[in-house]
């Protein structure tokens, strides 16, 4: 039982709303908002892609495995408190972040502190907007919700860039120092306290196993290119053999372990962090996947698109985040145009069609790639890909949740929250390490054939890596390195971003496995 005032008598929530949307904005920001700051953190910060991969792909992690735990949380000590708490949390790693002078300190500010407070604040918004709306209100307010979700990540890149070539790529978080602050101050005035005064327990060891599970999983996939796939090629190795299969065999150990224990405590009616026995409802099921498969598409794709933009073409940051504007606004149109969609087919076509176009835009990518792409020819591609992730992305809540019991709606709706986490860890592992590893492949075969005087050719090469992620060499002057290098970074985006077009196919047509919710049909749901 959710303790809160009758929602239709508060004139104010669709105030509380609007906080509790921008404050999802910030969230979601952050996870692109830095994509395009990318080579200007790699060339002040003196480091690599990797390393940016998981500065990016350890915040989607943490927010994952601490999404479900910090929604228990709210349940049992009120939502809107664990809401200011997250915010705090937040505000304080945006400000380490923006002060970081390593990648190291980058990441504790990012990934670890903004993706605990990130965690502790989604669940809160979206149990509140829950207690707050009811009926046909209740799947409008979800529609707003997944369309700023949407947007917001489209639209990262474009303020990224805005930051990065006027001020620094740190206001990306010193906007959120400034922010926070406001949120919660309007959160006081326009957002009721809420709790489940039943909610009980947690699921501590549940919490630690799937973290390493996932952790092992993304090491493996990211260092695979610096150590080797089976045979060491690194430092970091056991006899000749890399840690890298080591890392995964380790991850597939602990995540069969987190499964086995999450079936026992569902068994001795405990709390979990995964509830396994809900995946024999079809909607829930299929809802999972097409929320994992949107994640990885749009999350993987926009970390390659900036740099092949930048490294590969020569833009600046402003630049790209320009050119990647349309998709921005592409998602924020889709999301608007999905929902009187929604309310005459139901949502499950809105989101097959959306995947179907997210999908044709990914190809129109690999299509027009190249070192001399111009924006015109990548426009389409750009609309038709976000106008997929607005259809997509502000309807799967409804479907993931539709035939779910109501008093477990919490914990499925937490479930699928940590998948897209999840997807979006993945998809930035997978298609960085693909794009990372096909570039250097490249670049180091075309140096190695080219007419190239012998000290620099093996200055070029040996900071290849830097070349890769937009940095800089002591050699990177001469016209025919830099074609060689733009030549190969455009060959790497193909594969990239193809296998983000190959998932998000496969995707669009597990959709059409969802059952249909009826148009005037809103499921009674309760989340996190």
């Amino acid at each position: 039982m959710v303790a809160t005032a009758p929602p239709t008598q508060d004139r104010r929530r669709w105030i509380a709303l609007v906080v509790l949307s921008s404050s999802l904005f910030i969230i979601v920001l952050d996870t692109t908002i830095l994509n395009v700051a990318v080579p200007t953190i790699i060339r002040e910060l003196d480091t690599d892609v990797s390393a940016m991969q998981w500065v990016i792909s350890g915040y989607a992690l943490v927010f994952a495995s601490l999404l479900i735990t910090f929604g228990r949380l709210g349940d049992i000590f009120g939502r809107r408190r664990m809401f200011f708490i997250g915010a705090t949390m937040f505000a304080i790693g945006s400000l380490v972040a923006s002060l970081s002078q390593s990648a190291p300190q980058l990441f504790v500010g990012e990934a670890l502190l903004e993706g605990i407070g990130a965690a502790a604040m989604l669940p809160a918004t979206l149990s509140i907007i829950s207690a707050t709306f009811q009926g046909r209100e209740r799947g409008i307010a979800f529609a707003v919700w997944g369309g700023v979700a949407g947007g917001a990540g489209a639209l990262g890149p474009w303020i990224g860039g805005i930051l990065t070539t006027y001020y620094s790529w740190r206001w990306a978080f010193r906007i959120n120092v400034v922010i926070v602050p406001i949120a919660i101050m309007a959160a006081i005035i326009y957002v009721n306290e809420s709790k489940d005064e039943h909610a009980s327990g947690l699921d501590p060891a549940g919490v630690v196993v799937v973290t390493l599970g996932l952790v092992a999983l993304v090491f493996g996939i990211i260092e695979a290119g610096r150590y080797g796939w089976w045979k060491a090629i690194g430092n970091l190795s056991v006899a000749d053999l890399s840690v890298v299969p080591i890392s995964l065999a380790l991850s597939a150990g602990f995540l069969t372990f987190f499964v086995l224990l999450e079936l026992r405590r569902v068994r001795q009616h405990r709390t979990v962090v995964f509830d396994f026995t809900d995946l024999r409802h079809r909607g829930f099921r299929y809802g999972l996947i097409n929320t994992g498969v949107l994640a990885m598409g749009e999350f993987g794709a926009f970390f390659v698109l900036p740099l092949f933009l930048q490294a590969g073409l020569g833009l600046t940051a402003v630049q790209s985040g320009t050119w990647l504007l349309p998709a921005g606004i592409g998602a924020f149109i889709g999301a608007a145009i999905a929902a009187r969609l929604s309310s005459q087919f139901g949502p499950k076509y809105v989101i097959t069609a959306g995947l179907a176009l997210e999908a044709t835009g990914i190809w129109l990518y690999v299509l027009v790639f190249g070192p001399n792409t111009t924006f015109l020819e990548l426009l389409p591609a750009l609309l038709v890909h976000g106008i997929g992730i607005g259809f997509a992305t502000s309807q799967l809540t409804n479907v993931v949740l539709s035939d779910i019991p109501p008093e477990k709606s919490g914990s499925a709706s937490g479930a699928a929250g940590m998948i897209r986490q999840v997807g979006t860890a993945l998809g930035i592992a997978l298609i960085g390490a693909i794009f990372a590893s096909q570039a250097t492949a490249h670049i180091r075969h075309d140096i190695k054939a080219a007419n190239i005087p012998a000290p620099v050719r093996s200055a070029v090469l040996a900071n290849v890596s830097n070349s890769v992620g937009g940095g800089t060499t002591n050699a990177h002057t001469e016209p025919q390195i830099t074609a060689i290098i733009r030549n190969g970074i455009a060959d790497a985006s193909k594969p990239a971003v193809g296998f983000a077009g190959l998932v998000v196919t496969i995707g669009a047509f597990l959709s059409l496995l969802v059952p249909n919710i009826p148009p005037d049909e809103d499921p009674s749901v309760e989340v996190l």
